[in-house]
């Protein structure tokens, strides 16, 4: 995936094109396609905003509130010994979401839980409180 172009890029394009360079050689100047100077000559016009768009980002399927987060800490205390396809089976009956055994390793590693000799161990406390919102 590409990532948007600067704000400066963007300002540089409109400028020349403002000052009567020839839109050809403004896509070529500045490396960017016709379409992608319409498009900012567009936002201009319309909102004077030419700001890049946030990237979204990827929101995670488990985990992303505290309450989560501590039900699958909860779950890792609970199954120390169970594997990654155990834990999943575990939250799929327990909260009724289906996740893939790469979604529940990475859930777990932003829990700071690591495997070590057949079992799961958990972080220090203080990444416990980090991790669990204060009073974990």
């Amino acid at each position: 995936m590409m990532n948007a172009y600067s704000l400066d890029l963007r300002l540089k394009v409109l400028d020349a094109v403002d000052r009567g360079i020839p839109r050809k050689e403004v896509v070529r100047t500045f490396g960017v396609s016709m379409p992608t100077l319409e498009r900012y000559l567009r936002r201009r016009r319309r909102s004077g905003d030419l700001a890049p768009k946030p990237s979204p980002g990827r929101t995670p399927s488990i985990c992303a509130s505290v309450e989560e987060r501590r039900a699958l800490w909860a779950q890792l205390e609970a199954n120390a010994e169970a594997t990654l396809e155990r834990h999943c089976e575990l939250w799929e009956k327990g909260r009724n979401v289906k996740v893939s055994v790469s979604t529940m390793s990475r859930a777990v590693r932003r829990l700071g839980w690591t495997f070590k000799k057949s079992r799961w161990v958990p972080p220090s406390g203080t990444k416990k409180r980090e991790v669990l919102g204060g009073s974990a």
